[in-house]
């Protein structure tokens, strides 16, 4: 009997030793990539791409889609386009070969979704054709260009099929839509530029109030789309477009110099931290168990995992599960002046802050209910695990895997808080008319406080329309 409770009583000493080390050694993945993080806010890319090479985090094989994004967009912001896109490549490749192995979904079923490969998020992968295509236009490989903007096409339909496209669900990205009508433009396809107008513009109208996940209809995408019918004699979809826009067309004609597109990445994507939420296992009005917690939220048992397990015992779970901080932009608005004549505004395209958290709310039933599922099914092993050990006065192995148990349920739930985290928090953008040769552009900033800060490029016209982008962090 001594030499049991000698046992129990080090196997609780253990238990305790290894929680403080969990509770003192948990970082969330921000905390984990820290280094290389602020290496790219202080614009110190070199450094950055080594702090990526060095974190064994990221080397790991469930972090390589990450890994490969994170690496194309630091070249991309170092300009090295070609090496970008072979990094974006190589993401993509991973999100086309995604199979849903075995052992990928006995991870996510014993252990946690942060243990299985980070699959992406949706909008995640529609910025993965954005910094594609424009390395594209920029390497002067214009039919690769559009190779992505018929990508764009068909991951619309696929977010349209998964929800039914549903107008309350992100089953649309208009800002992708909105990239691809500009992409066929530029390479002279007026017909496909004027669908993918008409779609995001389509976009925008279905949405309650015409706002569309924080952004409504930008004019230079009404224009834009008035522009196409007009080209190409489409009269009735053109008169149709001034009565709902209220807004009359008028014939311009492209400058010799062509037009420039300017896109402006402001600011930081949200980042992903860890949040506990305690629910209750309890009958609902139909008799079927479900989680409910002090909000009044309800969440239906997942049978698929609970399967025929016996969860009476269990009376409540304390889960964890992500949450998005989002960063203040260090600017709200802004201006291009083109050879010190026209002003141009830059307008809101996309605001990536409000996707994702909206994107997370809108599938948190679905996950919270595997979540919690998973946990009470854990639980209940270790309360039957205890139970028995209870009832034989002389088992202190019982006792230990009753220890065990309750240790592996708190070390293995964990949030996942993986994203691509060097994404911008919005996009801006305007069209601008540019003069042949060289023209100066004077971009003007300003933050909350009415500062102001002014950036100034050279673009040399080609007659054509043309694409520029630039980032903002701090």
């Amino acid at each position: 009997m001594v030499f049991n409770q000698t046992i129990y009583s080090k196997m609780k000493t253990l238990v305790l030793f290894v929680l403080m080390f969990f509770v003192f050694g948990c970082a969330s993945y921000h905390d984990r990539i820290t280094d290389y993080y602020q290496r790219v806010v202080s614009e110190d890319y070199s450094g950055a791409v080594n702090a990526l090479d060095k974190n064994k985090l990221l080397q790991k094989s469930r972090n390589l889609l990450l890994f490969n994004m994170e690496k194309g967009r630091v070249e991309h912001l170092k300009g090295n386009y070609a090496l970008s896109n072979h990094f974006l490549n190589q993401a993509d490749l991973l999100i086309e070969d995604q199979v849903i192995k075995f052992g990928d979904v006995m991870a996510g079923l014993f252990l946690n979704s942060m243990s299985q490969s980070y699959k992406g998020e949706e909008f995640e992968i529609f910025m993965l054709h954005y910094y594609k295509a424009l390395n594209y236009l920029y390497l002067r490989q214009p039919q690769e260009a559009l190779v992505e903007a018929r990508r764009i096409t068909l991951q619309n339909y696929e977010l349209g099929d998964k929800y039914n496209n549903k107008t309350t669900r992100y089953s649309k990205d208009a800002f992708s839509l909105n990239l691809q009508g500009l992409i066929y433009e530029s390479t002279g396809n007026f017909n496909d530029a004027f669908i993918a107008y008409r779609n995001a513009i389509e976009v925008y109208q279905n949405a309650e109030g015409g706002l569309y996940y924080g952004v409504s209809a930008p004019d230079n995408l009404k224009y834009d789309v008035m522009n196409m019918a007009y080209k190409l004699g489409f009269t009735s979809e053109l008169q149709k477009f001034e009565k709902e826009f209220n807004l009359s067309f008028k014939d311009y004609q492209m400058s010799e110099g062509g037009e420039l597109v300017v896109f402006w990445e402001n600011g930081r994507a949200p980042i992903k931290i860890e949040e506990n939420v305690f629910f209750s296992l309890v009958k609902g009005d139909s008799g079927a168990l479900v989680f409910t917690n002090a909000l009044g939220v309800v969440i239906p048992l997942d049978f698929g995992i609970a399967g025929t397990t016996d969860l009476s015992d269990v009376h409540s779970v304390n889960i964890s599960y992500p949450k998005y901080i989002n960063q203040k932009v260090p600017f709200t608005n802004g201006r291009v002046q083109v050879n010190g004549k026209e002003n141009y505004v830059l307008e809101t395209i996309n605001d990536l802050d409000v996707v994702a958290v909206s994107t997370l709310n809108e599938r948190a039933g679905k996950e919270l209910g595997k979540i919690l599922t998973r946990l009470a099914v854990k639980k209940s092993a270790e309360y039957a695990v205890k139970s028995v050990a209870k009832s034989n006065d002389n088992n202190a192995v019982l006792e230990g895997v009753g220890l065990g148990l309750q240790l592996y349920n708190l070390l293995s739930e964990k949030a996942d808080t993986r994203n691509w985290q060097t994404l911008p928090a919005e996009i801006k953008y305007t069209r601008v008319s540019l003069e042949k040769g060289v023209n100066k552009l004077k971009i003007e900033l300003q933050n909350a406080n009415g500062a102001k800060s002014i950036q100034e490029v050279e673009i040399e016209s080609n007659g054509k329309l043309q694409f520029y982008n630039f980032a903002t962090m701090k």
